[in-house]
């Protein structure tokens, strides 16, 4: 296959093999894959909409994975399925089940001992789980999608702004973003707090 395009700052390259893993042949540059993959991910997000959802339902690695598969799973084949390969972040991919298994509990002790505000929870099981990045690829967008579903689901508040616009394309609002993403990354969830509400 014939797909060669440029990731964007922050993105995730995929291997070869996982480059095998695109549904539609036609797709041959990064604005067409773009446009594809945001078309999945509103229908994954409708989904996640009629959705009554508990606790127990979003904080287990099924909901996590059925998440991505509905996100990607008209795109690429691997939708769904952690991660073979290791990449340029994130843990090892064999820690992958074991990371995740501990990031669920420690947000099911969170949200049941309000060890944080809502807002906090959230962005931090968010930022965890990107760290992880259970996936080949679309771990940013899939945990803000999360962080969405979690706040509304559990929390009965309104989804987060993301800077209210696409993170996708370069430019200020993404270099604030991954900047509050490494901020985060050193223990200070201060500035991902708020461009998550900005």
């Amino acid at each position: 296959m014939g797909l060669n395009f440029n990731y964007y700052a922050g993105q995730t390259p995929l291997d070869e093999d996982e480059k095998q893993g695109l549904l539609i042949a036609s797709i041959a540059t990064r604005g067409e894959l773009d446009e594809f993959e945001q078309k999945n991910i509103e229908d994954a997000v409708e989904w996640s909409l009629k959705r009554t959802l508990k606790v127990s339902d979003i904080f287990n690695e099924t909901f996590i994975r059925e998440l991505h598969r509905k996100m990607y799973g008209n795109v690429w084949a691997w939708a769904g399925t952690f991660r073979k390969t290791n990449k340029n972040l994130g843990v090892d991919k064999w820690e992958i089940s074991l990371e995740l298994k501990k990031l669920l509990d420690d947000a099911i002790f969170w949200v049941e001992n309000k060890s944080y505000t809502p807002d906090e929870i959230v962005i931090r099981f968010k930022h965890r789980l990107v760290s992880i990045h259970c996936f080949p690829n679309g771990n940013g967008r899939h945990s803000r999608l999360m962080a969405d579903i979690i706040i509304d689901k559990v929390y009965k508040l309104p989804v987060f702004t993301w800077g209210d616009t696409n993170l996708m394309p370069p430019g200020d609002v993404r270099n604030t973003y991954l900047k509050a993403i490494k901020e985060a990354d050193k223990g200070n969830y201060s500035n991902l707090l708020a461009f998550s509400r900005s």
